[in-house]
């Protein structure tokens, strides 16, 4: 297969100090530098070199979906500058056949005072799109950003949101040869976010190859068919999104052992083997395992479980070892298992265990994940589900009521 979008070998330098990547700052770049000599001042201290990008090379082909996940100031910016052709490699060579579509900071390009009707042709025409297209696709672009009522009101007074729905409303309609993806799974609420996504996927699984940049680790696993694990601007690894996830989140655990010498402890599977889709009330059981060297671990931690909305990522349920009388694991492999009933409304969740730190009230180890769908069961209304049982009897005699107490 011959791929569509390659990076081949390529290198970004930087020199500290530099504040120019186009004309607009080249010419108060300039200026500065000047300055700087006329003041006597040596311009060694400004010019330090930094390489955001080190010998990084990845191919994505037709149909695939490319995650590129990290920590920041790993280099993920830099790549979809490049990709995106507002900057150029230092060395390497960058591949890119046909017209390239971006969801990167999706209500940039608006003009605050024109209406959400004029910034729809504006931002179509920043992406490439001819009039006829625009207006072709403008219906469905105002039905999925849901903003019909304000259409002729100047951008400059939506909110955010209402900015961010539109701005992902027109990029999403795109028909892209290549699809780039930055950090828009989290625009509007939970409803639209989950909205955005169900587009995205259908984006994704239309033949098109996607490069996503996330840090909603599930939404990589969901989407992705690989991925690489970017540190300090090189591939610390690539594969399949669980393998860099997994390798993600240990180094993370390996970063916080580093402040307590001798509490290791490696969260190392989180998996649930009965099959991670349950009725809204039913039994789920859960196992982590993982391998400990906490002899010297703070007396404040605990190993503790937590469940989130996968969407929203609010808070569902935590339980710590501290409430159930369970010690931190100390030396040698560990195998958890907890069973849960989901009192929860259908929808997608997310479990993972972390050890949990109550002085610091934070969480300085987190383990790898595993999603969960709650699919309907007894229905009900409210926040959590009771499992009610209800019981009819019919034609039954009335039964004699207590007398009523009296008050003094």
């Amino acid at each position: 297969m011959i791929p569509l979008l390659s990076f081949d070998r390529v290198w970004k330098r930087f020199r500290i100090g530099d504040t120019h990547d186009s004309l607009r700052d080249l010419i108060p770049g300039l200026a500065k530098t000047l300055l700087r000599k006329g003041a006597g001042e040596s311009s060694a201290k400004h010019k330090r070199v930094f390489w955001a990008l080190r010998d990084v090379s990845f191919e994505v082909g037709p149909g695939e979906v490319l995650g590129i996940i990290g920590p920041n100031g790993a280099g993920k910016s830099t790549t979809l500058k490049i990709l995106n052709r507002i900057m150029d490699p230092t060395a390497g060579a960058v591949r890119a056949e046909g017209k390239i579509g971006s969801l990167i900071e999706v209500s940039a390009g608006f003009h605050p005072d024109l209406t959400g009707r004029q910034n729809i042709y504006l931002q179509g025409a920043i992406m490439g799109m001819r009039k006829s297209e625009v207006e072709q696709k403008f219906d469905e672009i105002v039905d999925f950003a849901g903003t019909v009522e304000f259409l002729d009101t100047p951008v400059k007074r939506y909110s955010s949101g209402m900015n961010a729905r539109l701005g992902f409303a027109i990029a999403a309609h795109l028909e892209p040869d290549i699809l780039i993806i930055d950090e828009v799974l989290s625009v509007g609420d939970a409803a639209f976010q989950q909205k955005a996504f169900e587009r995205i996927k259908q984006m994704a699984t239309g033949g098109a190859p996607v490069v996503l940049v996330s840090h909603q680790l599930d939404r990589i696993s969901e989407l992705c068919s690989k991925a690489i694990l970017l540190d300090r601007g090189a591939i610390r690894t690539s594969g399949t999104p669980v393998h860099c996830i997994n390798t993600y989140l240990n180094s993370l655990t390996e970063d916080s052992d580093s402040a307590h010498p001798g509490a290791v402890i490696r969260y190392e599977r989180t998996f649930a083997p009965d099959g991670a889709v349950v009725d809204s009330g039913g039994q789920l059981t859960l196992v982590v395992s993982g391998y400990a060297e906490a002899t010297n671990a703070p007396s404040t931690w605990s190993p503790a479980l937590r469940i989130v909305e996968a969407d929203s990522r609010s808070e569902v349920h935590t339980i710590t070892g501290l409430q159930r009388g369970v010690p931190l694991p100390v030396s040698g492999a560990f195998e958890y298992h907890f069973s849960l009933q989901m009192n929860v409304p259908a929808g997608r969740y997310t479990a993972f265990p972390i050890v949990w730190d109550a002085a610091g009230q934070r969480d300085p180890i987190t383990g790898p994940s595993v999603h969960i769908e709650v699919v309907e069961g007894k229905a009900f209304f409210g926040p959590v589900q009771l499992n009610t049982e209800w019981r009819v009897i019919q034609n039954a005699a009335v039964r004699a009521s207590a007398p009523a107490r009296q008050c003094a």
